[in-house]
């Protein structure tokens, strides 16, 4: 299992993901410097970039990553420096609309991720060009994938390109595992997928003629519902057609709903037992920021602590200073005891990089 650290890279999550027997995927070279000084050996360590400069490819090689290509210029780039000399992945895409939101499927014929299946001669042409040492195939299709067939589908594509490939040492399935958000949501169903996808891939190996390593991502599935962003209630606003709950937080802490229109439950933790009302949650940003429109929520007084559930993926990860605001503190509970994992910024944080000239 390799734990895709785009979804939260905090070092002292990435040690506690590590003291738990996983590896980690990352998809920049900042990325993979991370997880080396969280305690991970670069062979537990799947880089997988995408539209990166080559010299970043290099860099991988250099520290002796697991280097997943996903396009044919870089391979063939990746085939005249290095030849057979050092092992790769290749990346497919396999034209699989997959997952609840078209922004976060990845699989799909118009995506940018991955070579497309249907190239596979190009691939093989470079491959026997370069004298390529392929010896892993990788597919991701996206996010919130609930259903054990795409995943089934994924594999049969798999199993029929890694024919081709007589020295793969694993087959990835990357992720895309559905996780909660609301009261009755449809998630994937774990068990089931690993007794479908287990099975299919047994079989399968025993006809490719040796034992090969399943390797699969979760990110968001291993932190997501771990995660709460708490804020504050600073203003009331009704207005004659709605009622604003302004927070002391916004799209620069958690941006998904903005970007993706995700929904994020939102509990009023100081007031449990209030009559329920209807309120649109709205952030500090100077931009249309709602975290959630026309929620049902226990009575919202100026002052009272909110929470809003599933924010330990793409959080902080995606958190920015926009509008110069500080970026949160991170606190992580292991064990009943309560440790802070990250500062909250400071104005010197934001000037840090900032270069004051004489006019």
């Amino acid at each position: 299992m390799k734990y895709a650290a785009k979804a939260l890279t905090n070092i002292s999550i990435l040690k506690l993901l590590k003291k738990h027997g996983a590896g980690v995927d990352v998809v920049s070279i900042q990325e993979a410097q991370i997880a080396i000084g969280a305690g991970f050996a670069p062979d537990e360590i799947m880089f997988t970039p995408n539209c990166v400069d080559f010299s970043e490819i290099v860099q991988g090689v250099d520290l002796g990553l697991n280097i997943n290509l996903d396009n044919l210029s870089v391979l063939e780039k990746f085939g005249k420096k290095y030849g057979s000399s050092y092992p790769v992945c290749i990346r497919l895409n396999p034209h699989i609309l997959a997952g609840g939101n078209y922004k976060i499927s990845t699989g799909h014929g118009n995506s940018k991720f991955g070579i497309s299946v249907y190239q596979l001669p190009q691939i093989m042409q470079l491959v026997s060009k370069h004298k390529i040492q392929v010896n892993g195939l990788h597919i991701h299709t996206g996010s919130e994938i609930t259903e054990t067939e795409i995943f089934l589908k994924m594999a049969d594509i798999l199993f029929g390109v890694a024919r081709d490939f007589p020295a793969l040492k694993f087959i990835d399935f990357g992720s895309g595992f559905k996780v909660a958000y609301k009261e009755g949501d449809h998630v994937t169903n774990i068990y089931d997928l690993g007794l479908k996808l287990g099975k299919a891939f047994k079989e399968f190996y025993h006809s490719y003629g040796k034992q090969l390593e399943l390797w699969i991502e979760p990110g968001k599935y291993l932190v997501s519902e771990a995660g709460y962003l708490f804020v504050t209630a600073t203003v009331v606003k009704t207005t004659p057609s709605v009622t604003f709950v302004g927070v002391n937080s916004g799209l620069n802490h958690l941006i998904r709903p903005m970007m993706y229109d995700a929904y994020h439950e939102i509990v009023n933790v100081s007031n449990p037992t209030g009559d329920q009302k209807i309120y649109t949650i709205v952030g500090n940003i100077c931009e249309t920021d709602t975290f959630g429109a026309d929620r049902k929520i226990n009575e919202v007084r100026e002052g009272d602590l909110l929470v809003l559930k599933n924010a330990g993926a793409y959080g902080y990860s995606m958190a920015s200073n926009y509008n110069s605001r500080f970026r949160p503190a991170e606190v992580l509970m292991l064990n009943g005891k309560v440790h802070l994992i990250r500062k909250r910024d400071t104005l010197d944080d934001i000037l840090r990089n900032q270069i004051s000239i004489d006019l």
